[in-house]
């Protein structure tokens, strides 16, 4: 409902949409097999930013321009990330949110995911792996900086809009705070978090404020 107003209102564009996956760690011990949960059985062992957690990825897409999330899963730590790219994309088109690029890092390279982009009508922007051969490839170098055609180069540049996203839920939002067990529960905590995000954007527009969009800090210390 959220969402919809501010797609309404024409605050919000799917124009550029970047796509990706944070990990957080659930509120469980691990079990005896050190593969899920003692008392969350859904929270699954997988790789997080700092090695291997036991919790859950919150796969998200958010727009670029506004730095706001427009869809997101919910899945256990082990499920690669590729799996969930039409999903959101899916959910995107249901929200009526147009898009005309997809930006997304290296994980995601792979022909199928780029075809599936493809037939939503949309451009790809992923880095191809350093073992590519295809010449004028967008590529991560031994630097990790992207190099490549300079307009993939500046589209590409575009992804940082999502880790903002995960920075602030996390930051003001305790989004990687869960308390609660289980999947479901995992999905309403993220969902609350995302939810207080619109209604700081939205309510900032409504006050005629454009600037205070993001400004959870702003709303909620006064």
């Amino acid at each position: 409902m959220l969402l919809k107003q501010l797609v309404e209102d024409g605050r919000v564009n799917g124009e550029v949409v970047a796509i990706d996956s944070t990990a957080v760690k659930a509120y469980s011990q691990r079990g005896l097999k050190n593969k899920r949960g003692k008392s969350d059985p859904d929270a699954r062992v997988g790789r997080g930013r700092r090695g291997f957690i036991l919790g859950y990825k919150i796969h998200t897409a958010c727009c670029a321009s506004s730095e706001l999330p427009l869809a997101f899963k919910v899945e256990p730590c082990n499920m690669n990330e590729k799996r969930f790219i039409k999903p959101l994309l899916d959910k995107l088109k249901g929200q009526g949110v147009s898009f005309k690029t997809v930006v997304a890092d290296a994980q995601y390279d792979s022909a199928r995911v780029r075809n599936m982009i493809k037939e939503y009508g949309a451009e790809p922007v992923i880095p191809y792996r350093k073992s590519s051969r295809i010449k004028h490839a967008l590529k991560v170098g031994r630097d990790f900086v992207v190099h490549g055609v300079k307009r993939l180069v500046r589209l590409f540049r575009k992804r940082v809009c999502i880790e903002r996203v995960f920075g602030r839920a996390k930051e003001w939002l305790l989004l990687d705070h869960l308390r609660v067990r289980g999947l479901e529960q995992a999905f309403i905590h993220a969902c609350l978090s995302f939810s207080a995000m619109l209604v700081v954007a939205l309510t900032a527009f409504r006050q005629h404020k454009p600037s205070l969009i993001r400004s959870i800090k702003h709303y909620t210390t006064q």
